[in-house]
């Protein structure tokens, strides 16, 4: 009996290299209040925006990563508009090593959630009456490092570091 051989350029699962999938996208909240909508603004608004990445294990090869953005424009003696997204992703990762899997969590998975929330953001605070607000794009290495600094600081401390990793 002769031996079956796979179709030119199918693999076996051993032989393929490590492989991230977007299996869902979706908004856990989003809210947007709008305290300023009939003021005439007294000067330039600053922006602050601020940005945080999560990310829990579903099972053996699925995880769900959230980034939230919150975003509030001002001046010193008003407020225009505050606005808050909690968006995230199921991904499922296969064949990666256990020491790769928390960057890629916090980094790249972001990474890829961030145009879609950005978008959203956008849209959301346009729609508010107010020019969209367009974010730039981040740096998500940088603040996978500062979180990685934040948690020796504690450590070093003596403090339990709160792990935003993966749960």
């Amino acid at each position: 009996m002769a031996e079956e051989t796979p179709p030119a350029g199918a693999a076996s699962e051993q032989q393929q290299g490590p492989q991230i999938n977007i299996r869902a996208q979706l908004t856990r909240a989003l809210t947007f209040r709008n305290p300023g909508a009939l003021l005439t603004p007294e000067g330039q608004p600053a922006i602050t925006v601020n940005i945080h990445v999560d990310a829990a294990k579903r099972d053996e090869e699925n995880f769900l990563v959230g980034l939230r953005i919150d975003a509030s424009s001002k001046t010193d003696t008003q407020e225009f508009y505050e606005v808050s997204l909690d968006y995230a992703g199921v991904f499922n990762l296969t064949n990666y090593e256990q020491r790769v899997l928390e960057p890629l969590l916090l980094i790249e998975c972001p990474r890829m959630l961030f145009p879609f929330a950005r978008r959203i953001i956008a849209d959301t605070t346009r729609d508010g009456g107010y020019a969209p607000l367009m974010l730039d794009p981040v740096d998500f290495v940088a603040l996978y490092r500062r979180e990685i600094s934040r948690r020796a600081a504690e450590k070093a401390a003596g403090e339990e570091p709160e792990s935003p990793s993966i749960n």
